[in-house]
């Protein structure tokens, strides 16, 4: 009996142990993250090799959709868009697509991103972009097929796709002077409304200079209007902290105005209850 228990011990940890086991992928994943300008690109894809076979024409057939790499889908990550000539691919998640023949190859960014190699029915309308590009032949070869980001600068770089003795490349913009225009407007805008409130709340509840406090939250009101009852709620607490109960009233009874058109109760009802306890010591 013993015999047995421990045979069958043995069996259930080779089982064990099969399960943990990994092996290598002939087509390893790989993933390509480079930022450009201000925006952020991740390629995640998996790398078959040549293995002395003839690829393109063959192994990839011209002219019919390949999955770009192997196994699962090669996926693009965009934090802001890619602009292709006149096209755009806005900021997302996407499978990338391709479609060679000898001369060109056709791009296509898809939207759905679950499928193993290339879907089993092809929707149309699922496709958010294509575009095209010339083939570029390599002297050398290159084993193992290679997505990369090539030629890099503060606004634009290039797509490239390399196996065999092909390359198919492709030239993209990113919108930084966008970006640094709207991120230099703000900057030299000040703080905003948020900002100040927040600093104020900070002073607030820590118990900091109170004057610098309400100087701030005024601000923030001032900046985003009367009905931001949240930022008088904490105006008028910080003018009750300073003893100044009139003004706090005031700019209380502005919240809860403001609270009653939002329909917020929370701020109805604390309102409410501050204007009753600082009406006793005004």
């Amino acid at each position: 009996m013993k015999k047995i228990l421990s045979i069958l011990f043995l069996m259930n940890l080779g089982i064990s142990l099969n399960a943990q086991l990994q092996a290598p992928k002939l087509s390893p994943i790989a993933k390509v993250e480079q930022r450009i300008g201000l925006t952020d690109i991740k390629i995640e894809y998996s790398r078959p090799s040549k293995n002395d076979r003839v690829v393109f024409g063959d192994v990839v057939p011209f002219d019919e959709i390949w999955r770009t790499g192997a196994n699962e889908n090669t996926k693009i990550t965009l934090s802001d868009a890619m602009v292709f000539g006149k096209d755009t691919l806005v900021a997302g998640t996407y499978a990338i697509y391709t479609k060679p023949s000898a001369s060109t190859w056709e791009i296509i960014f898809y939207s759905d991103i679950t499928n193993w190699g290339t879907p089993d029915e092809w929707d149309d309308k699922k496709v958010v972009l294509k575009v095209s590009t010339n083939v570029i032949a390599l002297n050398d070869v290159v084993e193992t097929f290679t997505i990369g980001i090539d030629n890099t600068t503060t606004k634009t770089a290039n797509l490239n796709f390399s196996w065999d003795k092909t390359r198919a490349s492709i030239g993209f913009a990113v919108p930084t002077d966008t970006k640094m225009a709207a991120s230099i407007e703000k900057v030299m805008a000040g703080p905003t409304a948020s900002d100040y409130h927040a600093s104020a709340d900070f002073y607030f509840k820590e118990k900091k200079d109170l004057k610098k406090a309400l100087e701030w939250s005024t601000k923030a009101c001032e900046l985003k209007g009367d009905d931001a009852f949240w930022m008088l709620r904490l105006k008028s607490q910080i003018q009750a902290e300073l003893g100044d109960y009139k003004g706090a009233i005031e700019t209380a009874k502005k919240s809860l105005a403001a609270a009653e058109k939002a329909k917020y109760q929370a701020y109805i009802d604390s309102n409410n209850a501050s204007i009753e306890e600082w009406s006793k010591k005004k």
